[in-house]
């Protein structure tokens, strides 16, 4: 069974239709003060065209701005179902997200992911312990843009809090990179309005994090 916690589109209706009536019950106390305010007015003083429509105005802009509410609390809700399928679609794949810890492979070997900005004539990632010193350098060499991973062959069987950074450059000038670790997707939970992936290593992380799906 996947694990989705939370999802209630009875709860939406029921705030939907809640609203609905509130933004109709508002429109109405505006006509009958409006109603009030013309069956009681002066006849030698009547109020003029231009404080009607002002009145009338108000009407349309509180209605509006109701409607509008509506509409965008409906949309929010569609849009967290929709992120829960997809979720749920990810139970049990590797995702990547924006960090710099190591992480292990299904055969045991110590891997880190990278992406560059632009070609590289030279690329180093430095090994750093969970202390923040450098244990070890890797030259990868020149890299074309985009996505790399590498291997630490020194470590094999677990980590214990390693990470990576990455000394790029082409010719002269540096190259930026982004360092992403990879961990494995266990369940998805949602709230009110927010949807969370429970991963393996990291714990919870929100679902706008996830920047690549293996």
């Amino acid at each position: 069974m996947i694990p989705i916690e939370n999802v209630s589109s009875s709860t939406t209706a029921a705030t939907g239709s809640r609203n609905a009536a509130d933004a109709a019950s508002s429109a109405d106390r505006f006509l009958t003060l409006l109603v009030a305010q013309l069956e009681n007015q002066d006849p030698l003083n009547p109020m003029d065209n231009a404080q009607v429509t002002s009145q009338m105005a108000q009407i349309s802009t509180v209605s509006g701005i109701e409607k509008l509410n509506d509409t965008m609390q409906a949309m929010n809700a569609s849009t967290l179902q929709s992120q829960t399928l997809q979720g749920a679609a990810m139970v049990g794949r590797n995702v990547l997200m924006q960090g710099s810890r190591l992480s292990m492979t299904d055969d045991g070997q110590t891997q880190g992911v990278f992406e560059l900005a632009g070609s590289a004539s030279s690329v180093k990632v430095e090994i750093l312990s969970a202390a923040g010193g450098v244990i070890d350098t890797v030259d990868l060499g020149p890299l074309d843009p985009g996505r790399h991973e590498f291997d630490w062959s020194a470590k094999t069987g677990g980590v214990a809090g390693e990470s990576f950074r990455i000394a790029a450059k082409a010719g002269a000038a540096n190259v930026p990179a982004t360092t992403l670790v990879r961990d494995r997707v266990d369940a998805v939970v949602t709230g009110a309005d927010t949807l969370t992936l429970e991963l393996r290593r990291f714990g919870s992380v929100p679902f706008d994090q996830i920047r690549i799906v293996n």
